[in-house]
């Protein structure tokens, strides 16, 4: 799902998370939208364990998702492996071969300029038509 029907279904995932991972979620949608002024805001992954679905932020592919559990807020890069991380913000999914991760607890900050760094990076990377490998 796309489009406003997608960002009315974010919107509504937000409101029925009052607690602090809505906050980092919408603040997080905030700063992706701060970055990029051109993303798509998507849902995907909907099924009845979570009619809600995930949320997808996306421009000439996936940036990166949002998936909140109950310890934590998950942002997934899709092709965080072939971004360059110089803050390190990211904390969660060092080994995989294409993506990696920042997993926010209650309480945590996140390097707001360095994250939309990641997040223009990744526009860059995904208009770029290919996947730099690294070493």
């Amino acid at each position: 799902m796309t489009g406003t029907d997608a960002s009315a279904l974010i919107d509504e995932k937000l409101a029925a998370l009052p607690d602090w991972r809505g906050a980092a979620l919408a603040r997080i949608r905030a700063l992706i939208r701060e970055a990029d002024p051109e993303v798509e805001e998507t849902v995907k992954w909907r099924k009845p364990s979570n009619p809600s679905g995930v949320p997808v932020w996306e421009h000439a592919g996936i940036l990166c998702t949002g998936e909140t559990y109950k310890a934590y807020v998950k942002l997934t890069f899709a092709k965080g492996a072939s971004l360059d991380d110089p803050a390190g913000i990211f904390n969660a999914s060092l080994d995989g071969g294409t993506r990696r991760a920042i997993d926010i607890r209650e309480g945590d900050t996140i390097d707001e300029a360095a994250f939309k760094a990641l997040v223009r990076a990744a526009v860059a990377l995904n208009l770029s038509g290919s996947a730099p490998k690294r070493c």
